[in-house]
C-alpha cells in the first residue's frame, strides 16, 4: 500500500452487453444487468480520491502496437448492432486529454514496446457504457488506451507494468472487458458449471502474490474451460494491463454475479 493519498488503484470491470444499463434486456429478465450496474454505480465512491484521469483498455479496440487516443473532444462509437434507437443518441461528453495520451505513449516506447498515438479515436461501448454508469458528470479527462492486437498476455502484463506510475499522479486505470465471453454460451444451463470453475481459477490468479498472479495470468490458456469462457481472449487481455500496473500486493475481486448464467466477476488492484 503506499501513502501517497492521490494514487489510484488499477480495476477491472465487465461492461456488459451493448448497451445493456440503457435499455431494457432482452436475452433474459429486465434485471438481468441490474447487480453489474449497481456495482459500477459505487465505484467513484471507492477510490481514494477523484481521479485526475481515466486510462481505459477497451477490448474492442485493436491496433498493431499500442495506441492511445489524443482526442480533446472524443466521440462516442456506437460499435453494437440491434439495440433501440434510443441507445444511439446516448451522450457522455467526457473530455480527452491529448497530453496525457502522449505521455502514455512515450512512456511504453521507453519501455521498448510498439506503441502510437490516434488523433481521431473516440470511446467505444466499451469504453463509454460501463463509464456513463460509474461517472456520469463526464467531467474527468478519459484517454482510451488499445490492446496490441497480437493479444499477447506478456506483453500487456509489460504495458501495465510501464504505466504503473501514471497511478501515483491520480490517474485511474480501468480494463474494460468481461471475465467470461462466449457468446454462443450464455443462457445455456451447461454453461454455469465451466464458467464457475474458470471464475474461480481467475480470482485465485488475481488473489495471489504479485510474481504467481503473473505468472498464472501468463499462462491462463491453461486454465480449466479458459477455451470455453474465452474462444477468443481480447476481453481478458485488459486484464493483464491492470494487473501488471497492480503493484505487489495481491488484487482482491470486488463483484461477482452470473448474468445470462455466466459467472463474471471484477478485480481490484491496490498494492
Amino acid at each position: 500500500m503506499s501513502d501517497n493519498p492521490a494514487r489510484q488503484p488499477t480495476i477491472f470491470i465487465p461492461h456488459g452487453g451493448g448497451p445493456c444499463f440503457f435499455m431494457d434486456w432482452t436475452w433474459g429478465p429486465p434485471d438481468t444487468w441490474h447487480p453489474t450496474q449497481r456495482f459500477l454505480e459505487t465505484l467513484q465512491d471507492s477510490l481514494p480520491t477523484t481521479p485526475s484521469a481515466l486510462l481505459v483498455i477497451s477490448g474492442h479496440w485493436e491496433e498493431a502496437g499500442f495506441t492511445a487516443g489524443a482526442v480533446e473532444k472524443p466521440d462516442l462509437i456506437f460499435d453494437y448492432s440491434g439495440s433501440p434507437p434510443h441507445t444511439y443518441e446516448l451522450t457522455w461528453p467526457a473530455p480527452g486529454d491529448p497530453e496525457l495520451a502522449a505521455r502514455v505513449a512515450k512512456m511504453l516506447r521507453e519501455a521498448g514496446l510498439p506503441a502510437g498515438l490516434s488523433q481521431t479515436r473516440g470511446c467505444d461501448h466499451g469504453v463509454f457504457v460501463p463509464l456513463k454508469v460509474a461517472f456520469p458528470d463526464a467531467r474527468i479527462p478519459v484517454v482510451p488506451l488499445s490492446l496490441d492486437r497480437g493479444l499477447d498476455p506478456e506483453l500487456h502484463l509489460q504495458a501495465g507494468r510501464a504505466l504503473a506510475h501514471l497511478r501515483d499522479e491520480g490517474v485511474l486505470i480501468v480494463a474494460s472487458g468481461m471475465s467470461f465471453h462466449n457468446l454462443r454460451a450464455y443462457l445455456r444451463p451447461e454453461t454455469s458449471e465451466p464458467a464457475a470453475a474458470f471464475d474461480a481459477w481467475l480470482t485465485s490468479a488475481v488473489e495471489s502474490p504479485a510474481p504467481q498472479r503473473n505468472e498464472m495470468l501468463r499462462y491462463w490458456q491453461n486454465a480449466p474451460f479458459a477455451s470455453f469462457a474465452h474462444p477468443r481472449p481480447e476481453h481478458l487481455i485488459p486484464l493483464m494491463i491492470a494487473a501488471g500496473a497492480g503493484g505487489n500486493a495481491p488484487g482482491k475481486r470486488v463483484f461477482r454475479d452470473e448474468p445470462m448464467g455466466a459467472a463474471i466477476s471484477a478485480f481490484r488492484f491496490d498494492g
